[in-house]
């Protein structure tokens, strides 16, 4: 786990960050243009230095001002990838990936990564040679092949254009499940977060707002103002129960006795997916229909209604899904869903909250499994 706990004053503002990372897997670090996300990363590197207080990676101490400790770059172990790939031009990508290697080259650490990056028949080319996807794949592969302890990325495909993204983005994907070390992700797209994150920071004037697994930040309501309202989603993690036994339709439980049909699925049983449910998919009802095409009709409670400041603007409702509901479990994220009704729909259904509702959800547009599947 890696340990932040630190004050820093800068140029427009004090950062005081109060956060611990996974051990394991992809951690966004989400938030606005200046509000310190770069900041963060560059502590940790060793390229700040925080005003006081302490940064550690399981028993390694980075940094303790009490202690008087401030490890010097070289010896942080960690790799860092930044928005341009800083290669060396006149080095061939073989050289640039062997440039941060010490010691003697360990072959079968240079094959793995290569294979993993697909750089093959780029070894003998020079960066100028190389599209901007290209480059950062080799800027990956750089940083993976000095052996650290700890992956930084700041925002790595900033500089793309949307090609060489959707270029980058699968090698990117990969990391998390092949790569066993912690990295930290600098962010501003909620689209990268949805494809490669499994745990988010969301930075706010140098402090963490909130901090958790993807799934229950992405429906949280400090996140729903970074939503456009027509693309308002909800994320699940989901186990693959079991199949009907005669249609093509999987059921996928994310909570206790909380579950969904999902049609086209191709996963085992036990198997983790991730789920994404758009709000414009889920509509109200205050009775249990049972003459309609919609399969996915679970019992829910209203937990918080969007003030309406647009009668033509759809109405975000954040629902709690399942029968049994004590009061102060009810704000608990786990099982809350986000829907999108008209202005006309919640007045004419007198909707408030704590009130006891269906929510009915669309099985064609549940989820996108080359989206939503991460285990």
């Amino acid at each position: 786990m890696i340990s932040l706990r630190f004050h820093q004053k800068l140029d427009q503002f004090e950062l005081n960050i109060d956060a611990d990372i996974p051990a394991t897997g992809i951690t966004a670090i989400f938030g606005r243009s200046g509000a310190g996300k770069t900041s963060v990363i560059n502590a940790i590197s060793g390229l700040q230095n925080p005003t006081s207080g302490r940064i550690t990676k399981d028993d390694h101490v980075l940094f303790d001002s009490e202690l008087g400790i401030n490890q010097p770059i070289e010896k942080r172990k960690i790799g860092y990838v930044f928005q341009e790939a800083r290669l060396f031009p006149h080095y061939k990508v073989k050289g640039n990936l062997l440039y941060g290697v010490k010691g003697k080259v360990d072959a079968k650490k240079l094959e793995q990564v290569v294979k993993l990056l697909d750089l093959s028949n780029l070894l003998s080319r020079y960066p100028a040679d190389l599209s901007g996807g290209e480059k950062q794949r080799c800027a990956i592969a750089r940083a993976l092949l000095s052996e650290p302890d700890i992956l930084l990325m700041d925002e790595p495909l900033a500089s793309l254009d949307l090609p060489r993204k959707q270029e980058v983005m699968p090698f990117l994907e990969r990391l998390s499940s092949e790569v066993n070390i912690p990295i930290l992700y600098v962010t501003h797209s909620m689209d990268e977060i949805l494809h490669l994150a499994d745990h988010m920071l969301l930075i706010e004037d140098g402090r963490v707002k909130e901090a958790g697994d993807i799934e229950t930040l992405w429906r949280s309501p400090a996140l729903a103002a970074w939503h456009n309202s027509n693309e308002l989603s909800t994320l699940f993690k989901g186990k693959v129960k079991h199949r009907h036994e005669r249609y093509d339709v999987t059921y996928v439980e994310f909570g206790s006795q909380v579950g969904v049909w999902m049609s086209g699925i191709e996963a085992q049983r036990e198997e983790t997916l991730r789920i994404r449910i758009h709000a414009s998919d889920v509509s109200i009802t205050l009775e249990h229909a049972s003459d309609t095409s919609i399969r996915n009709i679970l019992p829910a409670t209203i937990v918080k209604l969007a003030d309406i400041t647009d009668p033509m603007a759809p109405v975000s409702v954040l629902l709690k899904l399942g029968n049994q509901h004590h009061q102060n479990n009810l704000n608990s994220l786990d099982t809350c869903l986000w829907a999108n009704i008209t202005a006309w729909a919640y007045d004419d259904l007198h909707l408030h909250e704590g009130q006891k509702v269906y929510a009915q959800i669309k099985g064609v547009s549940l989820t996108n499994r080359d989206m939503a599947r991460k285990g």
